[in-house]
C-alpha cells in the first residue's frame, strides 16, 4: 500500500525530508527486506516466516520552515521510532532523512553531533531533568555542550525560561516544580540554543488534561512566533488538530493520510482514519472556504430581493461557529463570503446544518 495524502497548501521551503525511510527490526537481510516491502499478509507473519518487524514503512513527507507537523498513531504504528530518526538515534535500515538537504545518514560523526547539539532541540515525555542542578543550569545544559561560556549561558538561559513563563524560577530544583512547569523548563532547554528543528515526543501526555491544554496553546504560540520547524509525535487527535498544521496518520508503520486537520476532517481516506476523527468538534475547524459555494464576485445576483453584497458577510478563512453566529444574529439564510474584500460566494443554512452534522456539503 502506497502512502496517501490529500491536496493540501504548498509547503514552505523544506527543512525535513523524510525519503522512503523503512525501518525494519530483526533480520535484515535482502530476502527479509524485499519480503518486508511486499508483504501483505501483517506482522505476524512476517515475523514468523522471516523473523523481521517493520516499525515505519516507506515514510515520505517534507516539512517547511515554521511548520508544526504532527504525526499521530495508536501505540506500535511507529511515530516514536519514526522520529528518532531525524536525529539519527536510529538509523533507517533504507531510505533518505535530510536536514536542509544534507543525508544525516551520511554525516560524519562531529557533524552529527553539531546537528544534535545545535541545529536541533528535543523534547520526550520523560523531560529528564537532573535534580542536582537548579532550573537555570538544567537549561544551560545544552550550551555547556556548545562550550558557550558561563556568562553569555546564563544570559541566554535566562532568555529562554522567560520565554515559557518560569523567569522568576531559575534558581529552583526540579523537585519544586509542577509537573507543568517541568515540562517548559523541557521546552526551555530545547529552546535555549536557537534550534532549527524541534522534535516532540507526547512531552504532554503524562500531564493532567487543564494542563495539558494550557500547554498545548501555550507551545502553539511560541512556536509560532518563533518560527520553529517542529515535529510533534502524539497518540491524541484533538493535541493533534490543536498544535499541528498539518497532520500524518500512521498505522502499522505507515503513514495512512497527510493533510491540514481541515482536510484530513472533511476527506478521511478510509475508515481508519473516519474514526480517528469520529467526535472531533467541527466548529473551530472548518473555515467558511470549505463551505462556500463559489460565485462571480461582481455578479451580484438578487436574494430575496435583496443585493447579493448588501448580505451579513465574513472573511473566507472565518470558522464554522462564528458563521453560525453571524447567520443567527443577522437572521440570514444565506451569508457572503469575501477574499481580500471581494464577495468569492455564499454559504446556506443548510450547508451550516450539514457541516454541523458531518454530512457532505457538496
Amino acid at each position: 500500500m502506497n502512502m496517501i495524502t490529500q491536496p493540501t497548501q504548498a509547503v514552505a521551503a523544506p527543512i525535513v525530508e523524510c525519503r522512503g525511510v523503512w525501518k525494519i527490526f530483526g533480520n535484515q537481510s535482502p530476502v527479509a527486506i524485499n519480503a518486508a516491502k511486499r508483504f501483505t499478509e501483517g506482522k505476524d507473519a512476517l515475523l514468523k516466516q522471516h523473523g523481521s518487524v517493520v516499525a515505519v514503512a516507506d515514510a515520505t513527507f517534507t516539512v517547511g520552515q515554521g511548520e508544526t507537523f504532527c504525526i499521530i498513531g495508536l501505540s506500535g504504528s511507529g511515530k516514536s521510532t519514526l522520529i528518532r530518526h531525524f536525529n539519527r538515534l536510529i538509523a533507517p535500515t533504507c531510505g533518505e532523512v535530510l536536514i536542509h538537504g544534507q543525508d544525516i545518514c551520511k554525516m560524519a560523526s562531529g557533524d552529527l553531533r553539531d546537528l544534535r547539539s545545535r541545529k536541533m532541540g528535543m523534547v520526550f515525555q520523560n523531560v529528564a531533568l537532573l535534580p542536582y542542578r537548579t532550573v537555570l543550569e538544567n537549561v544551560m545544559l545544552p550550551l555547556e555542550v556548545q562550550g558557550i561560556n558561563k556568562s553569555d549561558g546564563t544570559r541566554k538561559s535566562q532568555e529562554a525560561l522567560d520565554k515559557v513563563g518560569l523567569g522568576n524560577w531559575a534558581n529552583r530544583y526540579p523537585q519544586e516544580l509542577s509537573g507543568g512547569m517541568q515540562q517548559r523548563v523541557g521546552i526551555a532547554r530545547a529552546l535555549v540554543a536557537d534550534p532549527d528543528v524541534l522534535l516532540m515526543d507526547e512531552p504532554f501526555s503524562a500531564l493532567d488534561p487543564l494542563i495539558r491544554k494550557q500547554l498545548q496553546i501555550e507551545f502553539k504560540k511560541l512556536s509560532t512566533e518563533l518560527r520553529k520547524t517542529t515535529i510533534f509525535i502524539t497518540h491524541d487527535i484533538d493535541e493533534a488538530i490543536r498544535i499541528g498544521d498539518r497532520i500524518a496518520i500512521m498505522k502499522e508503520g505507515r503513514m495512512i493520510q497527510i493533510g491540514t486537520p481541515e482536510e484530513v476532517v472533511l476527506n478521511p481516506v478510509d475508515e481508519y482514519v473516519a474514526n480517528f476523527m469520529e467526535g472531533i468538534s467541527r466548529l473551530k475547524l472548518l473555515k467558511a472556504r470549505s463551505m462556500l459555494k463559489r460565485i462571480d464576485g461582481h455578479d451580484l445576483t438578487q436574494f430575496g430581493g435583496r443585493a447579493l453584497d448588501a448580505l451579513a458577510s465574513v472573511d473566507i478563512d472565518t470558522d464554522l461557529e462564528t458563521l453560525i453566529d453571524v447567520a443567527v444574529n443577522k437572521r440570514e439564510d444565506v451569508v457572503a463570503i469575501k477574499q481580500d474584500g471581494q464577495i468569492v460566494g455564499t454559504v446556506c443554512r443548510e450547508t451550516l446544518l450539514r457541516a454541523v452534522r458531518g454530512l457532505d456539503l457538496a
